[in-house]
């Protein structure tokens, strides 16, 4: 007889036991010759190794079934905690194009060729410019990398940083705490997260922490280690601001820089530090720069032509 421990990162553990822990009972009941006692998110098997082995087998496909649907039930669990989960090859296979199961089972992945430039640049580099109009995805990408490298345990930390610049509007004395006012520059990021992650697993994180969502004035000083960093909307960054933000890279981090140069909201006398790393960095071996066009808006169809008629202007 032996143990060990199974450790869940759901975040919403009671979803997955079931009304009652009519889930877990069933799951229990495929393995009659182990003892599993639940404390909370800990799963503690009491047996002989070979039966640990095939529960830990099978028990990881089920996770992977809730992670990708956000749901199981009686017939998935029998499916997959059964016997006859062995000779199933659908159960746990994967889309490897899939960055990230969201929530309700949507599959969030590169969906242009740029995009998928974006994933591969990621892979082999640290330090990623991806820059383009808006509607390319260009941060929803960056957060969708993110919270793969996150999930797979290849970081601890996301920091998502944003300069706090207004749109051509001043909007005034915003109420409120810090929190209050700099939700609303922050707005997309919450979007693009809430996506991707339960809800509950979402706020358990930012409240401990796991991911930090912060003005890129916040950065000064720090070291970012272990964890995936992403700059969004960099065409509103200054100079020094932008220096200030790359240089804060520790080891075992990734770095992500996403903006559009035709939306910089800076005053006049401020040069776009997005501008500047263009011309200094590209060639740098380990930063890649990834540049997104209209063929990769994924939003209405009208964005496309709306940035292709602002672009002919502009050109001319």
């Amino acid at each position: 007889m032996s143990e060990r421990v199974v450790q869940l990162d759901l975040g919403n553990e009671l979803e997955f036991y079931g009304p009652g822990d009519v889930h877990l009972n069933l799951i229990k009941s495929f393995f009659p010759k182990l003892k599993i006692i639940v404390r909370g998110n800990l799963i503690k098997l009491i047996g002989a190794g070979s039966e640990m082995d095939i529960f830990e087998k099978r028990f990881d496909l089920l996770l992977v079934q809730f992670d990708k649907f956000g749901k199981i039930n009686a017939e998935v669990i029998g499916r997959i905690m059964g016997e006859e989960s062995e000779n199933n090859d659908l159960i746990g296979t994967a889309d490897s194009d899939v960055l990230v199961y969201g929530r309700h089972g949507k599959l969030i992945k590169a969906l242009t060729v740029n995009q998928k430039l974006m994933v591969d640049a990621c892979d082999k580099s640290d330090m990623i410019f991806a820059i383009g109009p808006a509607g390319t995805g260009k941060t929803y990408t960056a957060v969708a990398l993110a919270v793969r490298a996150l999930k797979n345990k290849e970081i601890k930390k996301i920091i998502l940083a944003r300069p706090a610049i207004e749109a051509g509007e001043s909007l005034g004395f915003l109420p409120g705490d810090m929190k209050d006012k700099l939700d609303p520059y922050l707005q997309p990021l919450y979007d693009a997260l809430r996506d991707m992650l339960p809800t509950q697993k979402f706020l358990s994180y930012l409240e401990d922490d796991t991911i930090e969502i912060a003005p890129l004035a916040f950065m000064r000083g720090r070291t970012l280690s272990n964890a995936y960093a992403i700059l969004d909307e960099a065409q509103n960054a200054s100079e020094s601001q932008l220096k200030m933000f790359l240089t804060r890279m520790g080891k075992s981090s990734k770095f992500i820089v996403t903006g559009d140069v035709t939306q910089i909201d800076l005053p006049k006398q401020k040069q776009s530090g997005l501008l500047q790393a263009q011309k200094l960095l590209k060639g740098i071996p380990g930063i890649e720069f990834i540049q997104l066009d209209g063929r990769d808006v994924v939003r209405h169809k009208l964005v496309t032509r709306i940035i292709e008629a602002y672009t002919k202007y502009e050109n001319k």
